[in-house]
């Protein structure tokens, strides 16, 4: 079973809490893996997150420890292999990682925020960067640079921003990746809305989405409720 865990709304909205739930039933084929993260280190971090006077410094040291606890969650499946290595008193078998190549993909700007921490579990992972924004008017994405790794095709990207809102953005990326021949693809975000998760699913549902919550809904702006605000001003201590 690929669905793994998906909380569905009932909170303050019921008109928003069966948008998934009615994607699902009018596309039953679609079976996108969604992991929300309920570890107790987890929620309690990103409750320290949505405090509205948070730090610049706090929030960043947040998503990273963030970030790194949904790596450890997104690489449980990765394979492992017998090696021989010399030990203190001789020869000895240990497990490791078998033939994967990583490469972090950070939409800019906030994604930069949770590379960090998922290079602490994979820190011989590449790097490559996409720049694409949200037009406040439209809400549409707008891709603006991108430089990909080498042997981008035979990699597993994981690509992380703190926020999936419509969807956009995640969308267009995943859209550039698998033109440049990239198919195993795992999105990290801090916190999801069931409006993109519903998007990501009908664009890609063979990707793999782990998030830290996924929150009510999103508001007339675009933004997710009750979120985190603005994650890339936060991190970079702008406005």
């Amino acid at each position: 079973m690929r669905k793994i865990f998906l909380r569905f709304y009932s909170r303050k909205s019921r008109q928003n809490k069966c948008i998934i739930r009615r994607f699902k039933l009018m596309k039953p084929e679609l079976d996108m893996k969604i992991v929300e993260v309920k570890h107790p280190l987890v929620k309690h971090k990103l409750g320290l997150m949505r405090e509205g006077d948070i730090s610049t410094k706090r929030f960043r040291e947040l998503a990273t420890e963030v970030a790194s606890l949904l790596t450890y969650e997104a690489t449980s499946d990765f394979e492992t292999e017998k090696v021989t290595i010399e030990g203190w008193n001789g020869p000895v078998q240990v497990d490791q990682i078998k033939g994967k190549k990583v490469t972090v993909v950070p939409i800019l700007r906030a994604g930069l925020g949770m590379m960090d921490g998922v290079l602490e579990h994979i820190p011989s992972a590449r790097i490559s960067v996409v720049g694409i924004y949200r037009d406040e008017e439209t809400l549409e994405p707008v891709p603006y640079f991108n430089k990909l790794a080498t042997n981008i095709e035979e990699r597993i990207a994981m690509v992380v921003d703190p926020m999936l809102a419509t969807g956009g953005s995640m969308i267009a990326t995943i859209d550039l990746l698998k033109e440049k021949g990239c198919n195993q693809i795992k999105v990290l975000v801090l916190v999801a809305a069931p409006e993109g998760i519903a998007a990501l699913e009908k664009a890609h549902p063979d990707v793999e989405l782990y998030t830290a919550a996924i929150d009510e809904k999103l508001n007339d702006k675009g933004y997710i409720v009750p979120g985190l605000g603005d994650a890339g001003d936060k991190i970079f201590g702008t406005k």
